[in-house]
């Protein structure tokens, strides 16, 4: 099955433990055919959208996003929730026409300082999501907790459960965009 995926990072850090992971997802997931969304863009105003209209940069993030087979999300925990420029891209892909989420299947990683691994970053983003009803994974959970310590120095998952969580998700993901093809072609798996 050919399989086109995107990458969504929360952290726009380039050493940060999210892009890591992401790669780690993008490995494991091995795409035919893998972009990463540019998070990098104005925060949302209606004043700026009434003046100028959508902006290109978020007119391209939707393009990706519904262009995609599938999008993995890598969310870091910025003061226990889902960081400002995941959300932001998430209030500008809500005001683009076409709904590019709508049956899209989903996966969220996370990895963190903290204990919890972004447990409840994961959270808040499932909620933010709610709205453009996307297929989102409900398990199994990644949380990379101690994420300064989780990447040998290659940038690879040091942790053996933390790598079998990983692939289950991916695996998972595969089989969601599978099952979602065959919806929308009418046959049965």
């Amino acid at each position: 099955m050919s399989l086109n995926a995107l990458g969504l990072c929360g952290a726009l850090r380039v050493g940060s433990t999210n892009r890591l992971l992401l790669a780690e997802a993008r490995r494991l997931l091995a795409p035919d055919g893998w972009e990463e969304g540019d998070l990098r863009l104005p925060l949302y105003d209606g004043d700026l959208e009434a003046a100028g209209g959508i902006p290109p940069g978020v007119a391209r993030l939707a393009a990706q996003i519904a262009a995609a087979d599938c999008v993995v999300i890598a969310c870091p925990e910025y003061n226990k929730a889902l960081p400002g420029v995941l959300k932001n891209a998430l209030d500008w892909v809500s005001r683009v026409k076409g709904a590019p989420w709508r049956d899209k299947p989903v996966a969220i990683v996370s990895a963190a300082a903290g204990r919890a691994g972004g447990e409840r970053a994961q959270s808040s983003l499932r909620l933010c999501l709610n709205p453009f009803r996307p297929r989102v994974l409900p398990g199994p959970e990644v949380l990379v907790a101690d994420s300064a310590r989780a990447f040998d120095a290659a940038g690879r998952l040091a942790d053996p459960a933390a790598q079998r969580l990983l692939a289950e998700l991916m695996a998972g993901l595969r089989a969601e965009v599978a099952r979602n093809r065959a919806n929308v072609s009418g046959t049965s798996l």
